[in-house]
C-alpha cells in the first residue's frame, strides 16, 4: 500500500476491476479498495444468485484484458437464441445468432466468476494494488486530492477518485452529487431452478402484466430466473413454500420448459431507475451502478457499466499519453459526454418497455403484440436490435471492438 495513487477505485466488482485491468501496464499507479474477499468456484459449487448476461462487447473487453480464459476455465453458459413472448396475446419475437453469422448472442455468467478472472489479471500488474479486504471509513473529496481513511487506520490520497461502489455509492455521496430516482414499483425475484426440459442454450422471457419473467441458461442445464413483479406479488412469491412456488412458476412460464422440478434459495431486490445528475467532478468519476441503474428486463445493466469502465480507461490513457492531467474537468468531461447519452437512451428505452408491457390495457395489449410480430418479420429491424444488444455497434471504446487492443 502506498500513501498516494494516481487513480483510486472504490469497489472491486466487475466494473471497478474492468477499469483497473484496463489501466494495467501504464505508468499510472492504481489502487482498488474492496471490502469483501472472494473464494474461488468449482463445478460442484451451487450457482450464485447474481448472474449477468454478458454481451459480445463485454466479452471482447475481457478477452483484451486476458480475463476471458479465466472465465471460461470456471463456468459460463453461452446462448445462441432468445425467445420472447407476451402472455396477453400472440406477440412473439425470436433472435438467433445464426441470422447474424455468429456463434452466440452472449453468455450467462455469475458475477463472481467475472470478478475472480479479473482479479487474477490485476495481480499480475505491478502498477495496481489490490487492497482487500479493507473497508472505507471516510472519504474527503477535494478536486485536487481526495483522502480516503481505511478501517485499518491508514489514510491514502489520490488525484482521481473513481466510484465503482454500487447504487448506494459513498463516493457519490461524498462528492455531493445528486441522483434522479424513480422506483419501478417492482422487485426482482431471483433463484436457480431445474426444469424437466433443457433450456436449449436459449434465453427465454415471457411478459406478464405484473412484469417480465426470464429463464437464463446455466451450464449444467438449470436456469437462473429473474421474475419481476409488483412489490406485493414479489414478497408473496418469496414467502411460498418450494412446491407452491414451482407450481406458480411453471404456470406463469406457460410450461415452456416443462415442469419446474426444484428451486434453490430465493431473494427479491427492489427495482429502481437511478441516474446521477453528474458523472464527474474535477478529480472524481462515477461508473456503473454508482452512476446509473436500469430495469433488468433486457439484461443490459452490467454491460453498460463495463462500457463505462472501458471508456473511462481510454479517456485516462489518452490524456496521460498526451501529457494532459487525467483528473482535470476537461479530461473527465470527455468521458461524461461519451457515456451519459448512451446510458440515458438505454435507461428510458427500458422504462418504456416496462410501462408498455406491465399492464393489461386493451389498446396497449394490441399494440405490443402487433409490434413484437412486426419486428419479428421485418428482418433488417430485428437485426438492428440484435446488433445493438450484442454490443456490435454504437459508440464503443477501442478495447470493445479491436482484437489485441
Amino acid at each position: 500500500m502506498k500513501n498516494h495513487y494516481d487513480v483510486m477505485i472504490i469497489g472491486g466488482g466487475m466494473v471497478g476491476l474492468t477499469l483497473a485491468c484496463a489501466l494495467a501496464r501504464s505508468r499510472l499507479q492504481v489502487a482498488v479498495i474492496e471490502a469483501h474477499e472472494l473464494t474461488d468456484v468449482n463445478k460442484h459449487d451451487d450457482y450464485e444468485l447474481r448472474v449477468s448476461a454478458i454481451n459480445r462487447a463485454s466479452q471482447q473487453i475481457f478477452s483484451n484484458l486476458n480475463a476471458w480464459q479465466g472465465i471460461q476455465s470456471r463456468r459460463l453458459s453461452p446462448y445462441q437464441k432468445m425467445h420472447v413472448w407476451d402472455s396477453t396475446g400472440d406477440g412473439v419475437i425470436d433472435f438467433d445468432a445464426a441470422d447474424l453469422g455468429v456463434d452466440m448472442l452472449g453468455h450467462i455468467i455469475e458475477n463472481k466468476v467475472v470478478q475472480l478472472a479479473l482479479i487474477e489479471q490485476l495481480k499480475t500488474s505491478s502498477n495496481i494494488d489490490w487492497l482487500c479486504p479493507l473497508s472505507v471509513e471516510s472519504i474527503q473529496y477535494a478536486d485536487n486530492k481526495s483522502t480516503i481513511k481505511l478501517d485499518d487506520g491508514n489514510e491514502i490520497t489520490t488525484a482521481l477518485l473513481v466510484g465503482a461502489d454500487g447504487a448506494s455509492s459513498r463516493v457519490r455521496e461524498a462528492a455531493g452529487i445528486e441522483i434522479e430516482k424513480a422506483p419501478y414499483h417492482q422487485k426482482g425475484v431471483v433463484c436457480v431452478v431445474k426444469s424437466s426440459k433443457h433450456h436449449q442454450q436459449t434465453a427465454w422471457q415471457r411478459f406478464l402484466p405484473t412484469g417480465p419473467l426470464a429463464f437464463l441458461p446455466l451450464s449444467d442445464g438449470r436456469c437462473s430466473i429473474v421474475w419481476s413483479a409488483t412489490d406485493e406479488e414479489a414478497d408473496r412469491l418469496v414467502s411460498l413454500d418450494e412446491d407452491a412456488f414451482c407450481r406458480e412458476l411453471e404456470q406463469a412460464f406457460e410450461y415452456a420448459l416443462g415442469q419446474v422440478e426444484s428451486v434453490g434459495p430465493r431473494a427479491a431486490f427492489p427495482l429502481v431507475r437511478r441516474h446521477a445528475k453528474n458523472y464527474i467532478k474535477p478529480g472524481l468519476a462515477l461508473i456503473g451502478d454508482a452512476a446509473h441503474t436500469i430495469h433488468p428486463l433486457a439484461g443490459q445493466g452490467a454491460n453498460l457499466g463495463i462500457l463505462d469502465a472501458a471508456s473511462l480507461a481510454q479517456v485516462i490513457l489518452e490524456a496521460d499519453l498526451q501529457g494532459r492531467e487525467i483528473s482535470s474537468y476537461a479530461t473527465l468531461r470527455k468521458f461524461e459526454r461519451w457515456r451519459r447519452g448512451e446510458n440515458t437512451l438505454m435507461m428510458y428505452s427500458m422504462s418504456g418497455f416496462k410501462n408498455l408491457f406491465s399492464n393489461e390495457q386493451t389498446g396497449l395489449t394490441m399494440v405490443r403484440n402487433l409490434g413484437l410480430n412486426l419486428v419479428n418479420k421485418v428482418i433488417p429491424v430485428k437485426h438492428k436490435f440484435m446488433r445493438h444488444a450484442m454490443g456490435l455497434e454504437g459508440d464503443l471504446p477501442e478495447i470493445a471492438k479491436t482484437i489485441g487492443w
